[in-house]
């Protein structure tokens, strides 16, 4: 096995905070990694220098430090997916007043790169960054389905299925039928499978070859989930903006 390098091994500790995990102690991240505490330590508190990490001082737990701040502006603004897209964010937020957000797949996960907060004091809220398995929740699923098969058969055969809350789809015979629904209806639609209390709608954005680039979402609070007339005009709003944002990003009228 190779020998790391003491920048090897900083950049081995960063990355494991892009995990769903997102606190480490000491002990735990030195398990995990299989490096010395000592040396765990030591690279901790020179990241926690430069504020890469940042640390509780009553756990003792380590978080990602308040530095990323300083780059999501920069990096927004170099990412074309970002770019196009917030305009039809921008217009999903004004004509549903939720919470609006746009994920893409990082590796195994959802994660968030984009949002816009409901200007109502009850909402539902969804941060940059956040990150959730693909399988839980409208935004995952929606990438999910729309992935091609062998991306799915991949995430089937190195993916624990595991509950997060009560209503998390957890048979693989349930979940593939609901990956089929989302296909064909263009839309999907969840109600605390992630968080109890919320619910979320997302609908795909596809590249000029058709393929999945992003889900376009709105997080809603469980008691206006359930509000049919909202419900129904929240879907013909973001599965419409979710079209219009495809064909911005080169997918021709003629695939829909």
């Amino acid at each position: 096995m190779k020998k790391l390098t003491s920048i090897e091994k900083a950049l081995e500790i960063m990355l494991k905070f892009q995990d769903t995990k997102p606190s480490w102690g000491i002990r735990e991240l030195s398990a995990k990694l299989e490096f010395s505490p000592a040396t765990v330590q030591r690279i901790l508190q020179v990241l926690k220098s430069y504020e890469f990490v940042r640390q509780d001082p009553e756990t003792r737990q380590y978080f990602i430090g308040n530095i990323f701040y300083r780059f999501l502006e920069n990096l927004n603004s170099s990412n074309n997916l970002t770019r196009v897209g917030h305009k039809f964010m921008e217009e999903v937020a004004a004509a549903t007043l939720e919470t609006v957000h746009l994920n893409i797949i990082e590796g195994n996960l959802r994660l968030c790169i984009d949002n816009i907060e409901s200007p109502k004091v009850l909402k539902a809220g969804m941060p940059i960054g956040n990150q959730s398995p693909l399988f839980a929740g409208a935004s995952a699923k929606c990438l999910l389905a729309f992935s091609t098969e062998e991306f799915q058969d991949n995430y089937f055969k190195t993916t624990k299925i595991t509950p997060i809350t009560e209503n998390t789809i957890i048979q693989a015979d349930k979940l593939f039928e609901e990956l089929y629904k989302i296909k064909e209806q263009g839309y999907a639609i969840s109600c605390g499978e992630r968080t109890p209390g919320l619910g979320s709608l997302s609908a795909p954005v596809f590249d000029y070859k058709g393929q999945i680039l992003a889900s376009l979402s709105i997080a809603i609070p469980e008691i206006r989930l359930k509000q049919e007339d909202h419900l129904s005009n929240c879907i013909n709003i973001v599965t419409s903006a979710a079209k219009s944002f495809s064909i911005a990003m080169g997918l021709g009228t003629e695939k829909f």
